[in-house]
């Protein structure tokens, strides 16, 4: 644990959120007894306090990847299921780098026989949580007012218990649904999936095959951008992760040498000349559909320029000028590179050999990470510099013109009447890319209202679920369900 800003206060602090989180990880661990049995059915008022605690006892599992752990959290909703009454299993996905193991949960629902399932999908694994700006130990799960802060509480053990509630009050339904109804949260999402929902497709193929749509983490409810209407933004693609290793050999030895031509002088250099490549404008079919979805919110005015984004980028100045001074508009109409790791040395007075830098660049759809790797390569021009691949996966995309997408509407007609429902590109990725290859129907969705404070605690500190979005999430994620039963 490293030291939190104000000095003085730190060992107290330090102390008493590691006894914290000792207590809260021997609870998760140990529990106190076996699950009980717990009534969701009827209003949320008799049931919000149980959803926030199964919420609380979730987040004490510590599942930072690396190296995830996964399993002990797995099996402790697999027995939270299993004593509603509800299927479930967990599947052992093995990884030497996990002590405690790597495992997915899969709840199901059984149908009425109609083909095609549905799938829920979120990840059981999070981020590191850092110990500064924190109101509560990030791994104790403890509420504060009507929040239950901790890391993943939204970014996705808030999304599992989502749809654990959810399929629960859908199977104690007088008539059952006429898909199954797949509960699955896979290990491994926050490092690429390899070793979670890839894996698990690998070695329970009969849990995709035949299903049909998916709704999992990505987008949500939030104001519309000129404050008129609520805007229920539902991922239809992705823009896809192009993680690469910038890696720079040099003149090792003392640091009081005056050597040049080390590894940090030419890493630095190649950072430089990378900084100073242009990414061009591009509106993909994806992102066309994305904005002249979003039109009706548009800035006044800008709606006819949203509708035709791609016109009015090339032929309106004025427009072009201020569509992109907003980064999150700009985002989605070009590639975006960052740098987000720099490592060199152990000591203020050694020159190291190497020196690395990780860059996560989001590429559109259709983007080229191989092709990308190559264009940086040429640009830095120093054969003491490479470029490496860490991590890249093609971006895919689902049809928007669905039943799922209907039942969504169909929800937000009751829930949040006026609300817009909008196709939209997400910036981030997510695990619905390795089911859309299966020739899976994937959204990325929860129906939660999100302030932008709220996403700014997603990897970050301070993370929190109120339990009123908790609530939403259930009864809109249920609503959606049983709007595509209307279909089927």
């Amino acid at each position: 644990m490293s030291v939190v800003t104000t000095p003085r206060r730190a060992p107290r602090v330090a102390l008493r959120w590691a006894l914290a989180g000792l207590t809260a990880g021997l609870l998760a661990c140990a529990g106190s007894g076996a699950p009980a049995r717990q009534d969701f059915a009827g209003p949320a008022a008799k049931w919000r306090g149980a959803a926030a605690d199964l919420l609380s006892r979730s987040l004490q599992f510590e599942t930072v990847n690396p190296p995830g752990n996964e399993a002990p959290l797995a099996r402790f909703l697999a027995d939270w299921a299993l004593a509603q009454g509800l299927e479930a299993e967990v599947v052992e996905l093995p990884d030497p780098r996990a002590p405690r193991g790597r495992a997915a949960l899969v709840v199901r629902v059984r149908g009425r026989g109609t083909p095609g399932a549905v799938i829920l999908l979120s990840h059981l694994d999070v981020v590191p949580a850092g110990d500064e700006g924190w109101e509560a130990p990030p791994f104790a799960g403890t509420r504060v007012g009507e929040a239950v802060v901790g890391r993943g509480a939204l970014d996705a053990k808030g999304v599992t218990v989502t749809h654990l509630i959810a399929a629960l009050r859908l199977a104690v339904r007088e008539r059952p649904l006429a898909r199954d109804l797949l509960v699955i949260a896979v290990p491994d999402e926050e490092k690429g999936g390899l070793g979670g929902a890839a894996a698990l497709i690998e070695k329970r193929p009969d849990l995709v095959d035949g299903a049909r749509y998916l709704l999992g983490e990505g987008g949500s409810i939030s104001p519309g951008i000129t404050g008129r209407r609520s805007l229920w933004a539902v991922g239809f693609t992705e823009k896809s992760p192009c993680w690469l290793d910038v890696r720079a050999k040099g003149l090792s030895g003392h640091g009081a040498s005056g050597q040049r031509g080390t590894a940090v002088q030419r890493l630095l250099r190649a950072l430089g000349r990378i900084q100073d490549l242009p990414f061009p404008v591009r509106v993909v079919p994806e992102v066309a559909r994305t904005f002249r979805s979003l039109a009706p919110l548009a800035p006044e005015g800008d709606e006819g320029h949203w509708i035709d984004l791609r016109r009015s980028l090339s032929e309106d100045p004025d427009f072009r000028e201020r569509f992109l001074a907003e980064p999150g508009q700009a985002a989605r109409v070009r590639d975006t590179l960052a740098i987000t790791r720099l490592r060199s040395g152990d000591g203020y007075n050694r020159l190291t050999d190497e020196a690395v830098a990780g860059l996560d660049l989001r590429l559109l759809p259709g983007g080229d990470c191989a092709a990308t790797a190559a264009r940086l390569r040429e640009a830095i021009d120093d054969p003491a510099v490479t470029v490496e691949v860490h991590l890249a996966f093609e971006s895919r995309s689902s049809p928007v013109e669905t039943a799922l997408m209907a039942a969504i509407e169909g929800a937000a007609r009751k829930l949040d009447p006026g609300a817009l429902v909008a196709p939209s590109l997400q910036l981030g990725w997510s695990d619905a890319h390795w089911f859309r290859a299966r020739g899976v129907v994937a959204y990325g969705f929860v129906p939660r209202r999100l302030r932008p404070i709220d996403l700014r605690s997603i990897h970050g500190p301070g993370e929190r679920l109120t339990i009123d979005n908790l609530v939403l999430g259930i009864e809109g994620t249920v609503s959606i369900l049983e709007e595509l039963d209307r279909d089927r």
